[in-house]
């Protein structure tokens, strides 16, 4: 039995698929009010419950011999600071370590490209990088690392614990909207007439759950698999989606001041008045400063996989965009 948690996330509801199409049993894990009804119902188990219900999870990773871990917060706001460790890295230690004394045979633990963008970093391969706490920039990016960190100490102790970090997905299915998927609606919508100048690394959200599939199979304990495949600035990935939709590229370049004063508003708005997720965060104008280009090649390799190009994802995406009614149609 494999246990996907968050299986109805970006990532998760693709990696679903993909081990239901190869005929395994699969339980999953979401939360009580998570939308399920892309997932193949009929095909798998579901249970709904909160990560922080360590009685729930005791009881759910029973049974469960491959568990992938994917249930976390992964938006880089929330009204409740405190929920981000509660959940990103609590949560995450405490199912973790009970489906490993549950008697599970391999536990993957998905964890995320953000806390990569180091200042110490000064790039190449990543997978044996230790980082530490004043690396971090923000709530989320220190709540990702603790549980990075606490899947490390289990794997260093014996455990057969797997770590992979996917940079930032792109491509279909992102129904709940994380932030990559965010900016490039609002951007496709004309929401979006400037851009904050920074390096990203994207891969395609189906390759980066084929590529936990492969490291569940034979991933190695003690590193970290990097699931990346394109380095790119923002402003040539808006470029891309701009010609796809046939919109105006983006013209002007916001300067970092402005745009970390626009962050912090956004984000007191959102606090006291909105209480909606603002299109600006302060983590996330932060994390512009940091290069996010990555070589994930010694990753690749030795999991075998080869993601497809950015510009098929990037096209995948905006038809799927156009399925959900988010964007206009296609263009004449």
């Amino acid at each position: 039995m494999n246990l996907v948690t968050g299986g109805a996330g970006f990532i998760g509801s693709h990696l679903v698929r993909q081990l239901v199409e190869r005929g395994e049993a699969v339980r999953v894990l979401e939360r009580p009010d998570a939308p399920v009804d892309h997932l193949p119902l009929d095909r798998i188990e579901l249970v709904r419950a909160d990560i922080r219900d360590h009685a729930a999870v005791r009881s759910l990773v029973r049974g469960s011999m491959r568990v992938y871990h994917l249930a976390a917060d992964p938006n880089l706001w929330r009204r409740d600071r405190d929920a981000f460790d509660a959940i990103n890295h609590v949560g995450a230690k405490h199912l973790m370590r009970a489906a490993l004394d549950a008697g599970a045979e391999r536990v993957l633990f998905v964890s995320t490209e953000s806390i990569l963008a180091s200042r110490h970093f000064a790039g190449g391969a990543v997978e044996t990088v230790r980082f530490q706490e004043q690396d971090m920039l923000g709530p989320y990016c220190l709540s990702k690392f603790r549980g990075e960190r606490a899947a490390f100490e289990l794997a260093e102790a014996g455990a057969p614990v797997i770590v992979c970090s996917p940079t930032l997905p792109i491509g279909p299915g992102d129904r709940g909207q994380t932030p990559p998927t965010r900016l490039a609606v609002a951007f496709c919508q004309g929401r979006i007439p400037a851009y904050v100048d920074c390096r990203l690394n994207l891969i395609d959200v189906r390759d980066a759950a084929d590529g936990l599939v492969r490291a569940m199979e034979r991933g190695r304990t003690g590193i970290r698999y990097l699931l990346g495949a394109h380095n790119t600035r923002l402003v040539e990935w808006l470029s891309l989606l701009a010609h796809m939709v046939g919109r105006p590229a983006p013209r002007w370049q916001v300067p970092y001041p402005l745009a970390l004063a626009t962050g912090w508003f956004s984000e007191r708005w959102a606090d006291h008045v909105s209480h909606r997720m603002p299109m600006a965060t302060v983590t996330g104008v932060r994390l512009t400063r940091r290069s996010m280009h990555f070589d994930a090649a010694v990753s690749l390799r030795e999991l075998g996989l080869q993601p497809r190009s950015v510009e098929t994802s990037t096209a995948d995406a905006v038809a799927w965009y156009r399925t959900k009614g988010w964007i206009p149609g296609a263009k004449a």
